[in-house]
């Protein structure tokens, strides 16, 4: 029994695959994923694109294969890169052979949409010999013909079906290195079917609410869907799918995951709305330490809050914290302790630097930790 069990998630029990050096499921961090809009077969714009979300600190990026010069552009791509790539096919099973000889690490594929049987063992004899796993994903969008036909509409037994019907032709080819995703726009769907399917087997799922829309509306809709399939425990990586730029999904999801207490990385604010009794403008200082702080990835909690009202109790729960105070001087709080005062236009280069200090202590103590582990280890 935890502290405080009200805060704790079990996760659903799955087995493990790897997408590239990347650990999916069998209780491994969840991963965060994105997905380059670029057109694949520009090298440098693609690279450039993927870089970006690696500074945010993506673990798997997808790009679009639709063509040869694409899955050729992939030779180019992937050694430039330090994220394992997922060659995104449909329907042309010999663009998924190319891309698994070109070093993608993952396919995202249906089995069923790929033709006869003798191309679906190409493909998987393609993965086995390049070490290529693979993603089933199911859409609310393009299910099969005979199942809208049986179920009269897009619904969450329609959408299981589907992927245990393409679980079951890898299966049957002795390919058991794969995940799945059932994707809706609808939230209500999605959700219900990743519930459903969930229950049904034990593979690793990608999360997602597709087609979310733009980064507001679709901040929203994904928090709700992602984050009531976490919470329940279900769910080993996820995609925010935005109408937006890819480092933008990769933000989102390590937001929802910190909400969750399941994955943290850089800094964490808790911030209040701000009212009439704030000592400084909140608002404008969370916006500008946001910015500020986007290079730090150790996770680090700060408190930013306007008064005396919850800010001392809002400190003592973070590392970093200041409070608004009267005649334009503001407590800092260090480790939850109030430590000293700073005066109103000195406030945005002291919080960062305390921040970036906090950063190294808790860094150096994970160099110490380790290093100790090593010694006991080897004596």
């Amino acid at each position: 029994m935890s502290l405080r069990p009200y805060r704790d998630i079990l996760r659903r029990k799955s087995r493990q695959i790897h997408v590239g050096k990347v650990p999916v499921g069998g209780g491994a961090p969840i991963s965060v994923q994105t997905m380059t809009n670029t057109l694949t077969s520009d090298v440098e714009g693609t690279v450039a694109q993927i870089k970006v979300s690696e500074k945010a600190g993506v673990d798997i990026v997808r790009v679009s294969c639709p063509d040869e010069e694409s899955t050729a552009a992939l030779k180019d791509i992937v050694p430039q890169v330090s994220v394992p790539i997922v060659a995104d096919i449909h329907f042309h099973y010999k663009r998924a052979i190319e891309a698994a000889k070109s070093g993608a690490a993952c396919l995202r594929i249906n089995p069923g949409n790929i033709g006869s049987a003798q191309r679906v063992k190409d493909v998987v004899r393609a993965a086995k010999d390049f070490n290529c796993s693979m993603r089933i994903g199911v859409n609310a969008g393009s299910l099969e013909r005979h199942l809208l036909e049986r179920y009269g509409e897009p619904c969450p037994e329609a959408m299981v079906e589907s992927a245990l019907d393409h679980a079951k032709i890898l299966e049957d080819n002795d390919f058991h290195e794969f995940k799945i995703s059932v994707k809706a726009s609808d939230v209500f769907l999605a959700v219900a079917a990743y519930q459903q399917l969930a229950d049904s087997c034990d593979h690793p799922l990608h999360l997602g609410v597709t087609e979310a829309g733009g980064l507001r509306v679709g901040t929203v809709k994904s928090s709700i869907g992602i984050g009531s399939l976490l919470w329940a425990g279900i769910g080993d990586t996820i995609r925010v799918s935005l109408s937006a730029e890819p480092v933008e999904e990769v933000k989102v999801g390590f937001d929802i995951l910190k909400s969750l207490d399941l994955r943290h990385r850089g800094v964490r604010v808790v911030s209040c709305p701000s009212c009439a009794r704030q000592g400084f403008d909140v608002i404008k200082t969370v916006q500008i330490l946001e910015e500020r702080l986007a290079h730090i990835s150790t996770p680090v909690s700060l408190s930013i809050i306007g008064c005396v009202v919850n800010g001392p109790g809002e400190a003592r729960e973070t590392d970093v914290g200041i409070t608004g105070g009267g005649s334009g001087s503001h407590k800092v709080y260090l480790n939850g302790v109030a430590d000293h005062n700073i005066n109103d236009e000195d406030k945005l280069d002291h919080i960062v630097k305390m921040v970036e200090q906090k950063a190294e202590e808790i860094e150096h103590a994970k160099t110490r930790a380790l290093t100790t582990s090593q010694t006991h280890a080897a004596e």
